[in-house]
């Protein structure tokens, strides 16, 4: 008889380790070819499956976005049966984040495209005029006018330019219900450097006249017209990467500066540019952003932009008093380069679209395509509505009963929610809250 260790191995012990490994292959092989069967005739009736969350806060999805190794390793993994034989699947799709929200699909109208695309522009409603300025129309060249457009007869017109020295990007903007406020920014395409100064322009007779500067430039601040003064927070600093917390105010009335410095103000809690800054029953509140940003790469003579990690947040801030912020539920998702993509319907803020955490395995920016209400009386989060297709940095307004967005930067198609073509598109819903 052969021993272990010995180095000798009869022949029939061969044969019977041999017979065995073949018949565990032909299990597995069997049993693949069973899933694979159930999977196909599956998808082929709906491309992916909705599992339904437990609660508001906690979604779980059969996504396109599906990674194996994060699911078996993933901590609240799901586990299913798999098969008649018992045998226990570990399946995890991915979360939230990275796939839309179920909502129903609102009925949209195309309107009248504008007259150029834009992305990262800036837009103030007063009345029944929506007033569309700056924005990049692609990377290396930028928009420096302003276009109008009149909820009334649902067109274009009116064209005129901005001053030579204003910003054309990442402004903060603001209305009194004639004057606009347009503060700080950046000046020309790519990854240039930021201003501080600001203007404000009197629409009545399409007139800028400059308010005194702030005290260091900034990109993309949140901005807001709240109690007499310029509100001026937030945003990323010099170098377009680092955000800022900083916080300055300014008195203003009928388009002119009451003072000659800003004011320091509370520091906001977290910095960074891409977010609403939203005045309702008397309170400031901040919506969403991001910290960190594309920065111009060292050297380049024209600011060409150079990728930088970045991390979107669903965090919301309200200051009731002006002297402490107070944290407010946070939005279903983290969501930036919303500045100009909300209204305020029915005692609720709108934000549509927006961009969210980059997707794990492939690092691309994802869209969103929904329509978000955060009711101001429950201060609850919900999803009303889909848009049409995904897109960030919209332009949206509220005009007798319509929701209107345009512009901005849309997905690749309803499979891919990474940003493509920069579109001047625009579009309306019926939106009864």
């Amino acid at each position: 008889m052969a021993r272990f260790g010995t180095g000798k191995h009869t022949p029939g012990k061969y044969i019977f380790l041999l017979s065995c490994i073949i018949l565990l292959a032909l299990v597995l092989l069997a049993d693949f070819l069973w899933a694979s069967s159930s999977s196909s005739s599956s998808s082929r009736s709906f491309p992916y499956r909705v599992l339904r969350p437990p609660s508001s806060s906690s979604f779980h999805y059969w996504s396109p976005y599906l990674d194996l190794s994060m699911a078996l390793s993933a901590p609240d993994a799901k586990q299913s049966e798999g098969n008649s034989k018992g045998i226990k699947l570990s399946v995890k799709v991915l979360n939230a984040t990275f796939a839309d929200i179920p909502a129903p699909q609102l009925e949209w109208e195309e309107m009248p495209e504008a007259p150029v695309p834009r992305l990262d522009g800036a837009a103030i409603q007063i009345k029944d005029l929506f007033y569309v300025f700056a924005g990049y129309g692609t990377i290396d060249y930028v928009h420096s006018h302003v276009d109008i457009y009149n909820f009334k007869n649902n067109s274009w017109g009116g064209r005129f330019d901005m001053p030579r020295e204003m910003a054309n990007s990442h402004l903060g903007m603001a209305t009194d219900g004639r004057y606009i406020y347009a503060v700080t920014g950046q000046y020309g395409p790519q990854c240039r450097s930021p201003t501080n100064r600001n203007f404000v322009l009197d629409t009545e007779t399409k007139k800028w006249n400059e308010l005194p500067p702030l005290p260091v430039p900034r990109y993309a601040p949140a901005t807001q017209l709240w109690r007499g003064r310029l509100h001026v927070m937030g945003g990323s600093k010099e170098d377009r990467h680092e955000p800022g917390l900083d916080h300055w105010s300014l008195a203003v009335k009928d388009g002119m500066a009451l003072e000659k410095e800003w004011t320091t103000e509370i520091p906001i809690p977290r910095g960074g540019p891409h977010r609403s800054c939203v005045v309702a029953n008397d309170q400031l509140i901040v919506i969403g952003g991001q910290e960190g940003d594309f920065m111009a790469k060292p050297g380049s003579p024209i600011y060409k932009c150079s990728r930088r990690h970045e991390v979107q947040y669903a965090d919301v801030y309200m200051l009731d008093d002006g002297k402490r912020w107070k944290q407010l539920p946070s939005m279903p998702l983290p969501n930036s380069h919303i500045e100009f993509a909300w209204v305020v319907v029915n005692n609720s803020i709108i934000v549509v679209g927006g961009t969210t955490l980059k997707h794990p395995i492939t690092k691309k920016m994802i869209l969103l395509g929904e329509v978000f209400q955060f009711n101001l009386d429950t201060l609850k989060w919900s999803v009303v509505g889909r848009m049409p297709f995904r897109v960030k940095t919209t332009l949206a307004a509220f005009w007798n009963g319509w929701l209107y967005f345009t512009s901005g930067q849309r997905d690749t198609g309803p499979d891919d929610p990474s940003p493509r073509k920069v579109v001047g598109s625009l579009y309306r819903t019926k939106l009864s809250l």
